[in-house]
């Protein structure tokens, strides 16, 4: 009898967690689709002639506000990744 009590306790001990919580993933993946989101943005804007030169590819979006997401969303990363999911 004694050694099924060890063995319940042994085995509730060794149960696996996840290292995250739900408000760390939930977080994760809206980080991941902002950097997605981001690289989306930064996209196209070429030529398919060589010789011919377009200037969208200066554009705000891709030179200002595609950047900037890509690296909002790593800081929502890294936020995500640093926070507590025993206080949520």
């Amino acid at each position: 009898m004694t050694s099924i009590m060890g063995e319940k306790k042994r085995k509730e001990a060794t149960k696996s967690r996840f290292i995250f919580g739900k408000k760390n993933y939930k977080f994760m993946f809206i980080g991941l689709a902002i950097i997605a989101l981001g690289f989306i943005l930064m996209a196209g804007g070429g030529s398919d002639d060589p010789n011919i030169f377009n200037p969208d590819i200066f554009s705000f979006r891709r030179i200002r506000l595609a950047p900037m997401l890509v690296l909002i969303g790593f800081g929502i990363e890294i936020y995500a990744i640093l926070l507590n999911p025993d206080k949520a």
